[in-house]
């Protein structure tokens, strides 16, 4: 169950990772915003616009949580958002990600305690409490966010503290954004995922649905062994093969688990 305790690790995480891209990009030119981040297609403009649309319709999922009203978000209504600020220029997309991000953290830091534990938001997800949207909007700002840095610093990590909280929802990532075609051809299977840095091992049990176990599996049919921010990655979709240090042995191969977690 989450509890308050998350409500305001995330929180703070979420405003800890806008500082850090804010003091990343703010001096960047036209030029320097043009080049690809990591999000393939994407420049690092983009990503901005990318994050800065999403925290508009976000708040604007907030603003509705907190007056009862529980309508979902549309197509229809998001459209015209996207729309928007696609039509921005790379200066623009930067200025209005700042404007758009920083409105939607100080209606997060509104909420008073009551309102941060009883209040429901109408998210992608369905109706989901505030530590649960948190988390989601944390693995955005988070994981775009490494888009945009690792493109300007090839040994960019995830930071600590949003990695850790990244691992304790982890379980929710892999059951919910993975490819089923590649599922049904490794299923069923249990493999050790080794994370150097923590001397730990858990287990990615390919079942009906990916799920991470925090036990070390028996006699598993593959070990994964990297960093607990390079393994978290290759969930998220962004492995760099060769780069992030990551290996696999047997009969579940790394290009299986980057088929498996495609990225979002």
């Amino acid at each position: 169950m989450e509890t308050t305790q998350d409500t305001a690790r995330r929180l703070a995480a979420l405003h800890a990772a806008s500082r850090s891209l804010t003091a990343l990009v703010y001096g960047l030119s036209e030029e320097e915003l043009k080049q690809p981040s990591y999000a393939d297609g994407w420049s690092i403009a983009q990503v901005l616009s990318h994050l800065g649309s999403g925290a508009e319709i976000s708040a604007r999922l907030v603003e509705r949580g907190r007056a009862g009203d529980m309508t979902g978000p549309t197509r229809e209504e998001m459209l015209p958002v996207w729309a928007r600020w696609d039509e921005l220029p790379p200066l623009a997309q930067r200025a209005a990600w700042r404007e758009a991000d920083a409105r939607h953290l100080g209606l997060l830091d509104s909420l008073d305690a009551a309102e941060r534990a009883t209040v429901r938001i109408p998210y992608f997800a369905g109706q989901i409490g505030v530590p649960a949207y948190l988390g989601y909007r944390l693995s955005e700002q988070s994981v775009h966010g490494w888009d945009v840095t690792v493109a300007l610093d090839p040994g960019a990590t995830v930071p600590g503290e949003e990695a850790r909280l990244l691992w304790e929802r982890l379980d929710l990532v892999t059951s919910r954004f993975h490819d089923r075609g590649t599922l049904r051809r490794l299923a069923p299977a249990r493999v050790a995922l080794e994370l150097t840095d923590l001397r730990r091992t858990v287990c990615l049990d390919l079942g009906e649905e990916p799920r991470i176990r925090p036990e070390e599996p028996a006699d598993p049919a593959a070990t994964v062994t990297g960093t607990a921010d390079a393994v978290l990655r290759l969930v998220y979709g962004r492995n760099r093969p060769g780069a992030d240090g990551v290996t696999a042995r047997g009969s579940v191969a790394l290009d299986d688990l980057r088929s498996l977690f495609p990225g979002f």
